[in-house]
């Protein structure tokens, strides 16, 4: 038995924000907009410079799978969180606003993933006081899936 590993990456560049605070129990959003208020307990990155529809096709593909992982690697000034989720056939990933991480399987038209295994209350508390101080974020966005294939 061998298989076939699909990858695609997509990089996003945003911001903190004084009005980060990370609380929220089930998502994680990014957004293009460049202000938060203190009711966005789940944005912990403005002024991003994507959104879902800008993402490739490829990413988008693998992400369509019900059998794909998705990783978000959460890199501030000082801080690393990584949260882990699974891909779906139903994702649209065409909203030009948002990115949204869910540990539910909820999903509309910003949901990146569904099923992760943290929220934004669960991030590091370390990597949120950077994004409070106005620190950037960049995310790395990993879609994954591996295809068996018996030989």
């Amino acid at each position: 038995m061998s298989g076939q590993v699909n990858i695609a990456v997509e990089l996003v560049k945003s911001r903190g924000h004084v009005n980060v605070s990370a609380t929220h129990r089930s998502t994680i959003e990014i957004t293009r907009d460049d202000y938060l208020t203190p009711l966005g307990d789940c944005i912990v990155g403005v002024k991003a410079d994507k959104a879902l529809i800008d993402f490739s096709e490829e990413f988008k593909r693998i992400a369509r799978a019900d059998d794909s992982v998705i990783i978000a690697v959460l890199i501030t000034r000082n801080n690393v969180d990584v949260v882990i989720g699974r891909g779906s056939k139903d994702l649209v990933l065409n909203d030009d606003r948002r990115i949204i991480i869910r540990k539910s399987s909820y999903i509309d038209d910003a949901t990146i993933m569904i099923n992760a295994n943290k929220a934004a209350i669960d991030l590091s508390r370390s990597l949120i006081d950077d994004l409070v101080k106005g620190s950037f974020l960049y995310v790395v966005f990993i879609a994954l899936r591996i295809t068996k294939s018996i030989r």
